[in-house]
């Protein structure tokens, strides 16, 4: 059992619901990185998505393309990004890490070499923006063979046959991107977010976490209120922008505040 797996169990077990925050790697600096992603757990997120930086973030909107563009000025590579996983592994043995980005710095290392290695730097998961299911067999089994989960996007318009071919590869987790459009937007409906999922379980068993336009702790308790997690980027990402002084403290003491609304969604 994969540590998201386990994780999503336990929090399961107990009634609620993951909390899972994204925050771009190198942004603001390299040497930042690590000390975010446990201030992220202090402020009590399950599991981390992890950023990898690229030059083309084409699904992300205008706060999240800057955060790639302030990481890839300091020349932040995947490889690096791997270091930094390994880093956070050293003190924290528990909180599962998914890199999230896209498939050519993947593709360019090669899917065998960046599983061995992602495997070696306590690496859980993979989130591929652009690799759909169709073309991801073999990516999936790599991965797989190496006790890496893959996790897949789903959106509003995602047909069947496309979730059957998630349900079929993923592992871990699904993310349920909320809305049409980029990270970053603003017009959450969490009632047509609760009847779509209603619609997804049909054919998709794993957990499904959702995502974009979750930008406070009232819209984190109302999508938990449906979810089985809640993915929160853009707000970060914004609070990082907003600069260095204090930033572990404010990321933590946002979460914390985000924690206590999902854990009052189902009470």
């Amino acid at each position: 059992m994969s540590r998201i797996e386990s994780t999503m169990q336990a929090l399961a077990a107990q009634g609620r619901q993951a909390l899972i925050p994204f925050v771009t790697a190198g942004d603001p600096n390299p040497g930042i990185t690590v000390e975010l992603m446990h201030a992220l757990v202090a402020g009590g997120a399950d599991i981390i998505e992890l950023g990898v930086p690229f030059s083309d973030p084409m699904a992300d909107g205008p706060v999240i393309q800057r955060a790639s563009e302030r990481a890839l000025a300091h020349k932040v590579s995947l490889r690096q990004v791997l270091a930094m996983a390994a880093e956070f592994r050293k003190t924290d043995s528990k909180t599962p890490v998914v890199l999230m980005g896209y498939a050519n710095p993947v593709e360019a290392m090669g899917y065998e070499a960046f599983a061995i290695a992602a495997r070696e730097a306590g690496v859980d998961g993979v989130l591929t923006v652009d690799l759909p299911p169709e073309e991801a067999e073999e990516c999936a089994a790599i991965l797989k063979k190496h006790a890496i989960d893959l996790i897949f996007l789903l959106a509003p318009t995602t047909p069947v046959a496309r979730l059957q071919a998630v349900e079929r590869l993923a592992r871990g987790y699904v993310y349920y991107v909320s809305l049409k459009g980029v990270t970053g937007a603003a017009h959450l409906d969490v009632d047509s977010v609760a009847s779509k999922l209603v619609e997804l379980r049909e054919h998709i068993s794993l957990p499904i976490g959702v995502g974009f336009g979750i930008r406070d702790a009232e819209s984190a308790r109302k999508v938990a209120s449906v979810a089985d997690a809640v993915v929160i980027g853009s707000r970060l990402v914004q609070e990082v922008e907003a600069g260095e002084d204090g930033l572990a403290g404010r990321l933590t003491a946002f979460l914390q505040g985000v924690r206590a609304a999902m854990d009052t969604a189902r009470a």
